[in-house]
């Protein structure tokens, strides 16, 4: 039977796999869209459930007022999953919630009280304590509580940690996930880690978060403050259970804003700041994985809430955050071209080799220029064209030292240089690039090379 309820959609949240990324580092690495829903964040699953739980236990009925505190993503769900039902809102936020999410809430018939980002848990500014506050005075109301909420966590245990593992067909070996009461991350771990206890599940917060203290130490952190939304806490979770966590680890606004610009650019994947943390998380870690591993990052945000904030460079550039968004292009290193190239050692020339000599070479090799090393150094270059050159003038002359008649040596890069850079040297008069490998040795690169890469792309 069709089913033709907004919220009561059975369709899951993309997975898709995350490439030029990655593309450096060993494991498949994927990217799991949970902001790709009606609500446009993974709390769609959840307030429609807080919803319907009330209702059928009694506790509400259309015509009250829904009362909670949200960062933004939660009361919009809230907001849609109450209003199409009947129901008033009423939600404190703190001020640093973008604009975006601000007039979102507003155009679903929500009235928004805005608090003091500052203020800490326990402060009767707090919007946690203002929320609790606005309940307690206000007649026919109920406070759904969806950041304590248990079945938050049965959600995510029965939901999202199964699709996760349904889309991965179980082969899934780290998750990243973002904290904020911790709901997500703990019902996908119990999820997982009953299907496989060698799943590694990883939380993701802001710095100035309070998780990875406690993971670590069994006692929070200092709380500070983020520009980051949608992830992190200054007080412990209703969920906390370490058992099924692996790590905490933190990621700063600066990495985590720049990551998910980087996702738009490189993968086409509009995620918010706390989406961005995750891929960060992800990709730093994946650099000690294995080729068998299979990373899935959880996205939890969407990027259109914040094109005020983070999507915009004067922004960015105000806080410090700014740095050029990279092309697809960009991108390409020489790390990656030399991984589409068949290896073999480099074939160069010494100084005192004769043109004979490193004729013979050029043939045996079938390449049409060497490097001369001396001293593992490049000290100059031959090529076919510069012997023809010598021979025609002086046909005595193959019998004299290459050192004699070396041109220009060939430039030396990095693995990190661009394809960008690669081709800027290639464009000064150089038939050749040659790469500094990790263990000291040298690769060469051509234009011809490069032209390959390109078409790989």
């Amino acid at each position: 039977m069709s089913n033709h309820d907004i919220f009561g959609l059975a369709t899951e949240t993309p997975m898709v796999s995350v490439k030029q990324m990655a593309r450096q580092i060993s494991p498949k690495v994927m990217a799991k869209l949970e902001y790709m829903n009606p609500a446009c964040s993974h709390y769609y699953r959840v307030a429609s459930a807080i919803v319907r739980d009330a209702e059928e236990r009694k506790l509400i009925h259309p015509g009250m007022t829904l009362v909670d505190w949200t960062f933004g993503n939660s009361g919009i769900a809230l907001a849609m999953a109450g209003v199409s039902r009947g129901y008033k809102l009423l939600l404190a936020a703190p001020d640093k919630i973008s604009q975006e999410k601000q007039h979102m809430l507003r155009a679903l018939g929500a009235e928004l009280v805005i608090t003091p980002s500052d203020a800490l848990p326990g402060e009767e500014r707090s919007c946690m304590n203002v929320a609790e506050s606005l309940e307690r005075s206000i007649s026919n109301s109920f406070f759904t509580g969806m950041y304590k909420n248990p079945l938050s966590l049965k959600v995510h245990r029965e939901a999202t940690g199964s699709e996760i593992y349904r889309q991965t067909e179980g082969r899934v070996t780290h998750v990243f996930v973002p904290m904020v009461s911790g709901a997500m991350v703990f019902g996908i771990g119990a999820f997982l880690k009953a299907k496989n206890p060698k799943i590694q599940i990883i939380g993701v917060e802001s710095q100035g978060s309070i998780y990875a203290s406690l993971f670590r130490d069994g006692m929070p952190g200092d709380p500070a403050l983020s520009e980051l939304e949608e992830l992190g806490s200054r007080q412990p979770s209703a969920f906390w259970d370490p058992s099924v966590l692996d790590d905490v680890v933190q990621v700063s606004d600066y990495d985590a804003f720049n990551c998910a610009r980087e996702l738009l650019r490189m993968e086409a994947v509009f995620g918010g700041g706390a989406s961005g943390a995750a891929m960060a998380a992800a990709l730093r870690a994946g650099a000690s994985y294995g080729p068998d591993d299979c990373v899935v990052a959880v996205m939890n945000d969407f990027g259109g809430y914040y094109l005020s904030k983070m999507y915009r460079d004067e922004w960015m550039r105000k806080h410090g955050f700014y740095r050029k968004v990279k092309s697809a292009l960009e991108q390409i290193t020489a790390e990656d071209i030399l991984h589409l190239k068949v290896r073999r050692d480099l074939i160069f020339a010494y100084p005192e080799n004769t043109l004979a000599e490193v004729f013979e070479m050029m043939k045996q090799s079938d390449v049409s220029q060497l490097p001369i090393v001396s001293y593992n150094a490049p000290i100059g270059s031959i090529s076919e064209n510069k012997i023809l050159s010598i021979l025609i003038e002086n046909d005595d002359a193959m019998n004299a030292k290459v050192v004699g008649f070396m041109e220009r040596p060939f430039p030396v890069c990095r693995l990190d240089a661009t394809i960008s850079e690669l081709s800027d040297k290639l464009q000064q008069s150089a038939s050749g690039v040659l790469i500094s490998l990790s263990d000291g040795r040298l690769q060469l690169l051509t234009k011809s090379d490069l032209i390959d890469a390109l078409t790989h792309k």
